[in-house]
């Protein structure tokens, strides 16, 4: 693929560090957008922490997703864009719009200056949070037909912004996306090596079960995905032929719970997870902090819930074969504890 060029959009973030790598690997030129060249250093640092030596295919671009401002710069001469920048915070945001508009504004953004320039083919990172909430679970895995209802009962902020982002992307390419192509990849939970200390919510999961935060395992469960695999299918979503017009569900196996997390790490981390908890909280303790927690609180409603979801699509279409949760849970703590990440 000598030759070609790929725009990463935050590419300090989890998802996108790892897509520059392994597009790097891969032999492609590219391109990452950050909000300020200081994080430069940054970028360049969790490369190297993931086995990259200096690599002078890789150049930076300013751009944000609040503003037109370095967009045309950043898509000039590309031929894909992997746009997978979207604000994901900790905390819950005293407004909701401070997600929504610039996830779904800045899709928008990304789309009209890739179609402006002549890029071949958009992926966007969208989010299993597109897919599978504000509707009871059906008896079937949910799939890339099902899309979330944004007024339904608990949807929070960070799902309404992944579900607008997404049909506004869509909506767009049928009014005027032009030669333009775009295909979507709509991860669970995203665990897997960390590259720095900013990576994900999820991984938090595991670095507080390590780290003895966390008395009892919530009664909650969710997909896992290795970062490796989401990357790897964003790259096969980027030039397969059959990809184009299409969404994928990224998920391994079947959706487990934290307890299930807590015993694998117990199993296969040794003395390491001497503090992981060994039993699950009763739902009741977990309400009671919520009234007063608004991150807690916003998980309160999938308490108890057995949802599930399937990647056939990707495996059928793609040949896309994903690690075990197990596999991608101990590579999250092992890189947490070689980088120090781990409280004790």
């Amino acid at each position: 693929m000598s030759g070609k060029l790929v725009l990463v959009t935050g590419g300090s973030g989890f998802i996108g560090s790892h897509c520059i790598l392994q597009l790097l690997q891969a032999g492609y030129r590219v391109r990452t957008t950050v909000r300020s060249l200081e994080r430069e250093p940054d970028v360049r640092a969790m490369l190297r922490v993931g086995g990259l030596g200096p690599d002078d295919a890789l150049s930076f671009a300013v751009a944000n997703l609040t503003s037109d401002a370095g967009w045309p710069q950043a898509v000039a001469g590309c031929d894909y864009v992997l746009h997978v920048a979207s604000p994901f915070p900790l905390k819950v945001p005293k407004d909701e719009n401070e997600l929504i508009v610039p996830a779904r504004e800045g899709a928008l953004r990304v789309l009209r200056a890739a179609r402006d320039a002549g890029v071949r083919r958009v992926v966007l990172t969208s989010s299993f949070a597109a897919i599978g909430y504000g509707t009871e679970p059906g008896p079937a895995p949910y799939n890339e037909e099902n899309w979330t209802n944004v007024d339904g009962p608990g949807v929070t902020a960070y799902v309404k912004s992944k579900t607008l982002a997404e049909r506004a992307a869509w909506e767009f390419m049928d009014r005027e996306g032009g030669s333009l192509e775009l295909s979507v990849v709509n991860p669970v939970a995203v665990f897997g090596p960390v590259l720095s200390a900013d990576s994900s919510t999820s991984i938090e999961i595991v670095q507080r079960l390590l780290s003895g935060g966390v008395p009892a395992c919530p009664r909650l469960k969710f997909g896992v995905v290795d970062v490796r695999d989401v990357v790897s299918l964003h790259l096969s979503a980027m030039t397969h032929p059959a990809a184009a017009g299409q969404r994928f569900l990224a998920v391994s196996g079947s959706f487990i719970s934290i307890l299930h997390i807590a015993q694998t790490l117990r199993e296969r981390m040794g003395a390491a997870a001497s503090r992981v908890p060994t039993r699950e909280m009763p739902d009741w303790i977990l309400r009671l902090v919520g009234v007063f927690d608004p991150t807690v609180r916003q998980i309160v409603p999938e308490l108890g819930k057995h949802k599930d979801a399937t990647s056939a699509k990707a495996q059928r279409v793609l040949g896309w074969e994903p690690l075990s949760a197990e596999d991608s849970i101990v590579a999250t703590a092992e890189s947490l504890i070689q980088l120090g990440l781990v409280k004790r």
